[in-house]
């Protein structure tokens, strides 16, 4: 999915707003495996789908919650315009984190974004933060919210007289 880019002036006018919902992504017992190795991560809760139904309360295995995370980046850019002239975007952290659900195996999750803050930067980087939901589907509570930090470079442009 292609999302056509913004200027600095439509991201600075967005501050408030909910500027984006991603499409829903299906969590599998596939990724969640491939985290698990990723991460070293191999606790039963995420990888052993019969103890995780004999032993929990979720009647099977649940994502990890730094995996719920991780697939902000692929919700991104599938919803997120980038800004105009964006050389590069990074990550720069979270203010905020919070994990209020398990995403059950087989779950549908998508991600409600709000830009709470732009600042410019002088040296042509701009850190945007986002208020993010990742909701699941037929939960009441969410996966996850977070204040989210990253930093775009653009191009500078030349000034016209």
């Amino acid at each position: 999915m292609s999302v056509e880019p913004i200027s600095l002036d439509t991201l600075l006018a967005s501050v408030g707003k909910e500027v984006g919902v991603s499409p829903w992504r299906t969590v599998t017992q596939r990724m969640i495996d491939q985290f698990a190795d990723a991460t070293d991560d191999h606790q039963f809760i995420h990888c052993d789908p019969e103890r995780a139904a004999r032993e929990t309360p979720f009647g099977g295995t649940i994502a990890h919650g730094f995996l719920s995370l991780s697939l902000l980046s692929a919700m991104t850019f599938e919803t997120m315009p980038p800004i105009e002239n964006t050389k590069m975007g990074v990550n720069h952290g979270f203010d905020t984190l919070r994990f209020l659900a398990p995403v059950k195996t087989g779950s549908r999750i998508r991600t409600h974004f709000v830009l709470a803050d732009v600042k410019v930067r002088p040296s042509g980087w701009v850190q945007t933060a986002h208020d993010v939901t990742i909701e699941i589907e037929g939960s009441k509570k969410p996966a996850l919210t977070a204040r989210w930090l990253t930093l775009t470079l653009i191009e500078r442009q030349p000034e016209t007289a």
